[in-house]
């Protein structure tokens, strides 16, 4: 690969990668979800036919995915903080 062709992959790399320092963790889920269910699907579709409808698909379903993934991680931590919290404060006698 000539380096005139690396610079704009380079940049196109650290836009795509800088874009996600403020997003929750649900948020990069859902992104990451959805970007692996399109390039899913695009190969899917590439062997099997219609690439452009089952990347749609993929990214529809790895989105979804990803979003219930990052809902439930929240769900866990904040279960885990109120668990810690009661139980400092049945132990301090609070």
């Amino acid at each position: 690969m000539r380096a005139r062709h690396r610079i704009p992959l380079v940049l196109a790399a650290l836009v795509a990668f800088g874009g996600c320092a403020g997003m929750t963790d649900t948020q990069q889920r859902t992104m990451t979800g959805g970007a692996a269910g399109a390039a899913g699907g695009a190969v899917i579709g590439a062997i099997a036919g219609n690439a452009g409808l089952r990347a749609l698909i993929g990214a529809g379903a790895g989105a979804g995915g990803g979003y219930l993934c990052g809902r439930s991680k929240e769900n866990q931590e904040r279960a885990y903080q109120r668990g810690y919290q009661q139980g400092r404060a049945a132990r301090t006698g609070a």
